[in-house]
């Protein structure tokens, strides 16, 4: 998986402008749809959406369902890749309980701001939200049993370094267990170095047997591996999503 044609600055920009406006107006116009609707669709349990602050629930933006994949169990320390207005942080807090943690990173303030009002305002005393990028993680190795992330991944310019993040920071036996956009062929240039379609989760997704090696690479062992009922609802969206194959998948890796 080589590095893409893209400009990182001006994607980066692009990324924090359309998941502020996530955060700040989820009734909003987007290639993809947000809400409470969207998470009961991909799986989402009604009585655990019920327990997550509604302003999260609202700004939920993700691609697909994966605790069923993750099981997060008591007093476990779960980190959250891209944890937006906090939706997942949420869930995962709710399945650890007071004697777990949650540590949800994200490189958008607004979002930041939102998941950290909502934290406070619930009483969710084990989760931590912290500024960061998920190729860079702020956090020690060995450190974290479960690593989560939902629809983040395929905006990372070099996922390889992601991968290898998320696998320095787990724990022996530790899980990955992530929602992601793939491909079934390679996107051609003009459509990787679209920074809109990148930001609308379609620009920067990976054919799917490049995924699965890039993860393999940082040492994890994928043990499975399903579609999601997910849909762009853009013109320009379904189109690349038609012609290349793009779809969403969830996916369970351990690390040995």
């Amino acid at each position: 998986m080589t590095a893409p044609p893209v400009d990182v600055t001006a994607l980066e920009a692009k990324v924090q402008a359309m998941y502020r406006a996530v955060a700040e107006d989820p009734g909003g116009d987007f290639h993809f749809e947000l809400g409470r609707g969207l998470a009961e669709r991909l799986g989402y349990p009604p009585a655990v959406i019920d327990q997550v602050p509604v302003g999260a629930v609202e700004s939920f933006a993700g691609v697909g369902y994966f605790f069923d994949l993750a099981a997060p169990a008591a007093g476990e320390h779960v980190v959250d890749l891209g944890s937006g207005s906090g939706m997942d942080a949420f869930v995962a807090a709710i399945a650890v309980g007071a004697s777990g943690h949650v540590t949800g990173v994200d490189m958008t303030p607004a979002q930041l701001a939102k998941a950290e009002a909502m934290r406070s305002a619930g009483g969710f005393e084990q989760v931590t939200f912290t500024e960061g990028h998920i190729d860079a993680l702020p956090l020690p190795g060995r450190s974290v049993d479960v690593v989560i992330s939902n629809g983040v991944i395929n905006l990372a310019a070099d996922k390889r370094r992601v991968f290898a993040e998320a696998a320095r920071v787990l724990r022996p036996g530790g899980r990955l267990a992530i929602a992601d956009i793939v491909t079934d062929v390679a996107l051609p240039d003009e459509v990787v170095a679209n920074t809109d379609l990148w930001a609308s989760c379609i620009g920067g997704a990976a054919q799917s047997d490049a995924y699965q090696q890039a993860i393999q690479a940082a040492g994890l062992r994928i043990e499975s591996m399903k579609r999601n009922d997910y849909r762009f609802l853009s013109a320009q969206a379904l189109g690349a999503s038609e012609r290349f194959g793009v779809r969403s998948v969830s996916l369970l890796a351990g690390k040995p």
